[in-house]
């Protein structure tokens, strides 16, 4: 895992992957502490931190469109499955590589908080917890680039998807309110994302009995509960929407409470995708 570990910082740092993704960061952390904290004389950093997190929609895929998906396109990844080392340790250099390359930046915008500090009253708790926060979420967030990356053998197809999924989920809680909250349009989109988990369950296995066993299963359930108990499905929709917004949750630290339950739900999010990275991974090896 130390010698993939090593080559990924290599390669980021000695082309302008690494560069780009911090310089992008910094600069929206930089205008946006000149529009909060000095133009408008507010102590509050962790404002800031909320105005830039808009910037993940795109840095995040740049940093993690190449990651695997450069590996099938140069068919490089066999020589990965002939290392002494298995698939999740493969997964979780690279994912320690883009970890490091986002700890960077982050660890410049850190020490913001103490120079305003000199000027005014900055509640460094509230701050330094924020930034602890965004942290983990850019990490779910990699996790999640890491898993499209996985996906396909095309860079530009792995970054596009990543910005429609992170765009999505960045403006979730805002578009619940304008889906349906009735219980036939909830049992409509269970629907499609049972037959979605379905699909990919097939992709990632191969194994066709397994994913129509789970669909099937799935859609058992729905409908059960939908015939005992209709009323369960009344804005189950939109409040799902609003729970699965990894942004939304990183607005509760800038509002001064340390939610574990964000902290929580963020290191499931990075089980999860690198699990499912370490499955595509997986796939190719016997396939």
């Amino acid at each position: 895992m130390t010698a993939v570990l090593k080559h990924e910082l290599r390669s980021y740092f000695h082309s302008f992957t690494a560069y780009v993704f911090g310089a992008f960061l910094l600069a929206i952390v930089g205008f946006g502490a000149m529009l909060y904290n000095l133009q408008a004389a507010v102590s509050n950093f962790e404002y800031v931190l909320s105005f830039g997190s808009i910037v993940f929609v795109v840095i995040v895929p740049i940093l993690t469109m190449r990651v695997i998906a450069e590996e099938r396109k140069q068919k490089t990844d066999q020589l990965l499955y002939s290392l002494p080392i298995t698939t999740t340790q493969v997964i979780l250099g690279k994912y320690l590589a883009l970890l490091a390359v986002y700890l960077i930046p982050l660890a410049v915008i850190s020490i913001y908080p103490l120079i305003f500090a000199q000027f005014g009253d900055v509640y460094l708790p509230t701050s330094y917890g924020s930034l602890v926060a965004i942290f983990i979420m850019g990490a779910a967030l990699v996790a999640l680039g890491v898993f499209i990356s996985s996906l396909t053998d095309n860079q530009g197809l792995a970054a596009g998807i990543g910005i429609a999924v992170i765009l999505f989920n960045y403006y979730s809680v805002s578009l619940s309110e304008y889906v349906s909250s009735t219980a036939a349009g909830t049992v409509i989109a269970l629907g499609v994302l049972v037959l979605a988990l379905g699909a990919l369950i097939r992709y990632l296995t191969r194994n066709e009995y397994l994913a129509y066993a789970v669909a099937f299963v799935l859609l058992a359930a729905i409908c059960i509960t939908g015939f005992v108990d209709p009323e369960a499905f009344e804005g189950l929709l939109p409040n799902i929407m609003r729970q699965l917004s990894l942004f939304e949750r990183f607005n509760t630290f800038v509002s001064g409470v340390f939610d574990l339950t964000a902290i929580v739900y963020y290191l499931s999010v990075i089980v999860f995708f690198l699990f499912l990275s370490v499955q595509s991974l997986e796939k190719r090896r016997y396939h």
